[in-house]
Formats: C-alpha cells, sequence, structure tokens
C-alpha cells in the first residue's frame, strides 16, 4: 500500500474517532431521561409563561463570541397550546423578532412552530431539562442557510433556566449559543 493510500486511511480513521467521540461524549451525547433524577421540575406551560428576560451570546463556527443579545420574551398559555414571544436585540444593532406557537402534550412531549422553522420541532420535557429539535431558516442578511438545531434548556432551583444550542449544516457545528432565561421580577 502506498505512503498516500496510508495517510488517507489514517485521517478517515481519526476523522471517524472524532466524530464518535463527540456523538458519545459531547453535546450530541445528553438524552431528555439523564436529567430525570435530581433538580427541579421543569414544566414549559410553567417555566416559559410570563415575562422573561434572557441574555446571552452566539458563538461562529470557530468558537469565538459572533455576537451578544438581550430578549425579552413573553410567553401565555391557554392549557396546553402557548405563546412566546421573543424581542431580540443584538449588539450590533440588529434586532429580530421569533413567535413560538407550542403545543404541551401529556406524555411530556411538545410540539413548537415559528415562521423561521420549517416544519414543526419536536420537544420533549423530563425532569430538569428539555430538548427541542428543529430546522430553522436564517434571514437572508445571515447567509439564508438552513441549519438544524438543537436546543437544550435546564431548569435551576431559583427558577431560572440556561439554554444552550448548537447548529448544524451537514451535521458540522456551525455555531452555538449560550444564554440565561429567568422571570422578570417587579
Amino acid at each position: 500500500m502506498s505512503d498516500l493510500a496510508l495517510f488517507a486511511l489514517g485521517a478517515i480513521a481519526v476523522l471517524l474517532l472524532v466524530l464518535l467521540k463527540e456523538r458519545l461524549t459531547g453535546f450530541a451525547a445528553q438524552r431528555p431521561q439523564d436529567y430525570l433524577d435530581g433538580g427541579p421540575e421543569m414544566d414549559i406551560r410553567r417555566h416559559l409563561n410570563g415575562p422573561l428576560i434572557c441574555e446571552g451570546v452566539l458563538y461562529g463556527p470557530l468558537g469565538r463570541v459572533s455576537a451578544r443579545f438581550v430578549a425579552q420574551m413573553h410567553g401565555s398559555w391557554d392549557g396546553n397550546t402557548g405563546r412566546l414571544v421573543e424581542e431580540f436585540k443584538y449588539d450590533g444593532g440588529t434586532q429580530q423578532r421569533r413567535e413560538w406557537f407550542l403545543t404541551s402534550k401529556n406524555d411530556g412531549s411538545f410540539l413548537a412552530e415559528a415562521p423561521d422553522v420549517i416544519g414543526v420541532g419536536q420537544g420533549v420535557q423530563m425532569g430538569s431539562a428539555i430538548r427541542l429539535n428543529y430546522r430553522i431558516k436564517l434571514t437572508q442578511s445571515a447567509g439564508g442557510h438552513e441549519l438544524d438545531v438543537t436546543d437544550w434548556m435546564y431548569l435551576l432551583e431559583d427558577g431560572a433556566l440556561v439554554n444552550r444550542s448548537q447548529m448544524r449544516k451537514f451535521g458540522v457545528k456551525v455555531a452555538e449559543l449560550v444564554a440565561t432565561i429567568r422571570p422578570v421580577t417587579p
């Protein structure tokens, strides 16, 4: 076997090991069942309700902060049907509005729809965490790309949420978001 063929096989093996490590030990390795024991019990109808403040950062593909933001949010529920309005203000002056329509089911799963979401997002809440998977279409000013998003929200004892999201294109992470969401206190 030639040196070039051996090099190519080695490179493929290293790539497969990196992908396997990420799948078994990284962000993607989490399961909702991991959060059944310990911590407060998450209920999106309660914890994504009323006025909320969200503060966070968006990391680009190289892991550096590419944007900071603050969002005013407001959730409202009628039984198992909810609406969550988000008004983002980014450090560069850009503003963005997203309106989620949520449907909570009795088994802990929920559906999430928004105008920039392709199809219907699939969510599940278990124990102290939420996982939501969806496909989003970015605005033309942000490139117009379609990205696969996984959101994890973790409930803290004081009712605040820590949100960590990863956005992927063709399976490759292109952005990550870390934010806190907490009720607005009068």
